[in-house]
């Protein structure tokens, strides 16, 4: 699908490269340089592309030039047992932002929201990301605040699956 001369396309197995460019830059942009970024970038590019993770990804391309990704997986159930698309994240090169490229990938998905009878398209932002907020706000989505956004990470994580809950009743 083309919107504008943004081309998007869903990511395939030989976008291995064309992937990990992206998410590299993703990891760069949000937690800075480090010296595993790349080999974290490479094996997250793998897991998505390799049906390991259960999400797809979209690319979005200007003159041959991948400048963007959504990542997203359709959850059930849903309102009217139709779906709901959950976007994970949307990231646009540092230097094609401000263009009409994240309103044109946010069409983009959702045209494949519609297309596959989606009840809804759900995404979350960081609050401390007034840029995201803004550009969201800018194109009327919906700011849901009857919802709280959890969380397990890292060793909370592995002791929460290793049966340990600290402050449970």
């Amino acid at each position: 699908m083309t919107l504008g001369t943004l081309k998007t396309r869903l990511a395939e197995p030989g976008d291995l490269n064309t992937v990990t460019a992206l998410f590299l830059a993703t990891l760069e942009h949000y937690w800075g340089s480090r010296a595993d970024t790349a080999a974290d970038a490479r094996r997250s590019a793998e897991a998505l592309l390799g049906g390991e993770a259960d999400c797809r990804l979209l690319i979005g391309e200007r003159d041959g030039r991948a400048i963007a990704y959504a990542t997203f997986a359709i959850v059930y159930p849903s309102p009217g047992d139709r779906g709901t698309l959950f976007m994970k994240d949307l990231f646009v090169l540092a230097d094609r932002r401000g263009g009409g490229t994240g309103e044109a990938m946010m069409r983009a998905v959702a045209r494949i929201a519609a297309e596959r009878g989606c009840a809804r398209f759900d995404w979350t932002a960081e609050t401390d990301n007034p840029r995201a907020l803004a550009f969201y706000d800018r194109i009327a989505a919906r700011r849901v605040t009857e919802k709280v956004y959890y969380r397990f990470a890292h060793d909370d994580l592995a002791r929460f699956a290793g049966g340990e809950t600290e402050g449970a009743d």
